[in-house]
């Protein structure tokens, strides 16, 4: 499971962190395998700027359940200050923590500024990679004197979120792939499949993994699945349109507007709608498992953003009866 922390209207920031650290406590309870936390930055719409912290609240949370992000956004940050913090993480609580790793870039000028860093330091992922994972496998590095304590020699399993050249990256540094259909499940496929036939063996993967992620919500009826999908999908049209991603609104007020849209924000309303797995427990099933028989993938990383809590957890509730997770 994934959770981005998401902001609601008329509720503060902090409010949606201890939202996301009680997520994880009924994640872990009905039985779900990994929980991740993601990296965004002077985003109104989300909370969660600081994973590797909020994992931390996290994993103390919780006992059992994996914890890790989806993920530290690399570009922003030095290779030897990430392994760092996985290494203290993976130190406090030992064979829970993931190490989900993006590439992208802050979403504006400013913030990248704010950052330290530009559009073109995405260039230089792989190369960041590299020089990350050899602090714990003790390969060679850019500076051998340097040690990141105590992340030397720890087991923190690596996973690369595929954006652009993502696929390819993982192949060829041998690491576990996250992937979505983003451009659609044709793209999405031929990147697995290049990806597992360019695959080169690494310390931390062995062989190809492939985790699919993507918006699944669930419900009593289709409407209601659909109905739990609105508010994420009028954010993210709204974005696309005003420059800026918004506090997720109720799906009364989302459904009451949608007469007055415009042509340009009724197109991408429907895009952000389109293209996720949701319905009841039989019909999401049926879905999971034609895109487990296409994908052969290992697992499924899933997200759902809606502004009823409520309806959240009843969706993940579903879930875990519809793929028999056990608490």
């Amino acid at each position: 499971m994934l959770d981005r922390s998401r902001t609601r209207q008329g509720h503060p920031d902090a409010e949606a962190l201890r939202d996301t650290i009680d997520l994880a406590r009924h994640a872990e309870a009905l039985g779900y395998h990994r929980f991740w936390v993601s990296e965004h930055h002077s985003v109104p719409g989300v909370a969660g700027s600081a994973p590797t912290v909020l994992a931390a609240a996290v994993a103390s949370a919780t006992s059992r359940i994996r914890v890790g992000t989806g993920g530290v956004m690399l570009p922003n940050h030095r290779p030897l200050v990430v392994a760092e913090q996985f290494g203290v993480l993976e130190a406090l609580f030992p064979g829970r923590i993931d190490m989900g790793l993006g590439r992208s870039v802050g979403f504006t000028d400013g913030i990248r500024r704010a950052l330290g860093t530009d559009k073109e330091a995405a260039d230089s992922f792989a190369t960041q990679l590299a020089e990350l994972t050899a602090y714990f496998t003790d390969g060679p590095r850019r500076h051998p004197q340097v040690h990141a304590r105590p992340a030397e020699g720890l087991r923190v399993p690596a996973f690369v979120l595929a954006t652009g050249a993502g696929a390819d990256i993982a192949a060829r540094v041998g690491l576990a792939l996250v992937i979505g259909d983003l451009r659609g499940r044709e793209a999405m496929q031929a990147a697995i499949d290049r990806y597992r036939s360019t695959f080169e063996p690494s310390p931390l993967w062995p062989q190809p993994y492939v985790i699919v992620s993507g918006t699944v919500a669930v419900a009593e009826t289709p409407e209601e699945a659909h109905r739990l999908l609105l508010p994420e999908a009028w954010s993210m049209a709204y974005s696309r349109t005003h420059g800026v991603f918004p506090p997720l609104e109720p799906a009364d007020a989302i459904t009451a507007r949608e007469p007055d849209l415009s042509p340009k924000q009724r197109a991408f309303y429907e895009s952000a709608l389109a293209g996720h797995i949701h319905g009841t427990e039989s019909e999401v099933a049926a879905e999971l498992d034609e895109l487990l028989t296409q994908t052969g993938a290992d697992e499924f990383l899933v997200t759902t953003s809606t502004y009823e809590r409520v309806g959240l957890l009843e969706s993940y509730e579903r879930l875990a009866r519809v793929v028999g997770l056990k608490g």
